[in-house]
């Protein structure tokens, strides 16, 4: 069984319905890459690796992790911090924007609750996933930890998967984020990035650019996100183009990345070409963003992704 572990921070998600009522679930990138990743390959064992608190929405989050058919066992309940809330909010063609309460989260707090028993139990990880968020989100004074625990799983042979998943608002500034991606490209076999990404943080638009600057990390695997548009993927020298059929009715585009990295890294661990994983996974964020919020309903989501 092939052993995946997501790092990141699941939120409590707000999101007012066409009922004006605020509904309530849990999100965030990690969390929700590892729940699509699990739903279409759910014979992978697939871990959630996080810091939470003991509270009553904490102790939620863990029940939504375990009926998510995700293991919980990197996931601390030690902290005396909340999770982090947000609130959700989309205009006439899907796209959303968001308002934040994550300051004090206890997913911050993450790499005090890392111990070597920890560290050493990653080692038989197939592959290893965080994203930009995870990094901006784990406090500065423990990043050291979080790169020193990266570094040696890359030792062990775990392959280290990556989404840049830029927010600038998350970032002291766009250097902070530079020089914090810059010890993630160098770790990375498997780039995760949007076009927009290397847009707003590089001012690099040009796919003969990203390649270019992309070039000197040597990583071995780059997935690049063109919006809604197509997806251009380079493994070696080779570089491919696949278009990306487009969606008549976008009702929330919250999570559509997400579900295309947990689709893209299960199939590719599953042995799929890449074709076939850039395939099934544009088609899992199709059928994601036809719904509202970050998680789909289960059976749905599994129902059209297998048709």
């Amino acid at each position: 069984m092939r052993k995946v572990v997501l790092i990141g921070e699941c939120m409590l998600e707000l999101r007012e319905g066409n009922d004006g009522v605020m509904h309530q679930s849990f999100a965030g990138d990690a969390y929700n890459t590892a729940v699509y990743q699990k739903r279409a390959f759910p014979e992978q064992d697939v871990y959630f690796m996080s810091a939470i608190g003991q509270d009553v929405v904490s102790e939620k989050l863990r029940q939504h992790c375990e009926q998510a058919s995700l293991n919980n066992q990197y996931l601390s309940q030690k902290s005396k911090q909340n999770p982090g809330v947000y609130l959700v909010q989309t205009d006439e063609h899907g796209e959303r924007s968001f308002l934040y309460w994550r300051e004090n989260s206890a997913a911050r707090e993450l790499m005090r609750y890392v111990d070597e028993d920890t560290v050493e139990s990653l080692y038989n990880s197939d592959l290893v996933f965080f994203s930009g968020i995870s990094l901006a989100v784990i406090h500065p004074k423990e990043r050291p930890a979080f790169w020193a625990m990266l570094k040696r799983l890359k030792e062990q042979g775990v392959t280290l998967a990556f989404d840049p998943n830029y927010r600038p608002r998350l970032w002291r500034s766009p250097k902070e984020a530079q020089e914090q991606f810059h010890l993630a490209y160098e770790l990375t076999d498997i780039l995760l990035p949007g076009i927009d990404d290397f847009s707003q943080l590089y001012g690099l638009t040009e796919l003969s650019d990203i390649l270019e600057f992309c070039q000197p990390y040597g990583i071995h695997e780059l997935v690049i996100k063109n919006g809604s548009n197509s997806v251009y993927c380079q493994l070696g020298s080779n570089l491919i183009h696949l278009p990306i059929a487009p969606v008549d009715h976008v009702v929330d585009t919250t999570s559509a990345g997400d579900s295309f990295n947990g689709v893209y890294l299960g199939a590719r661990l599953a042995g799929k070409e890449i074709e076939h994983a850039v395939s099934l996974a544009s088609k899992a964020a199709a059928i994601v963003i036809q719904y509202p919020g970050a998680i789909t309903p289960k059976d749905d989501f599994v129902r059209l992704l297998t048709q």
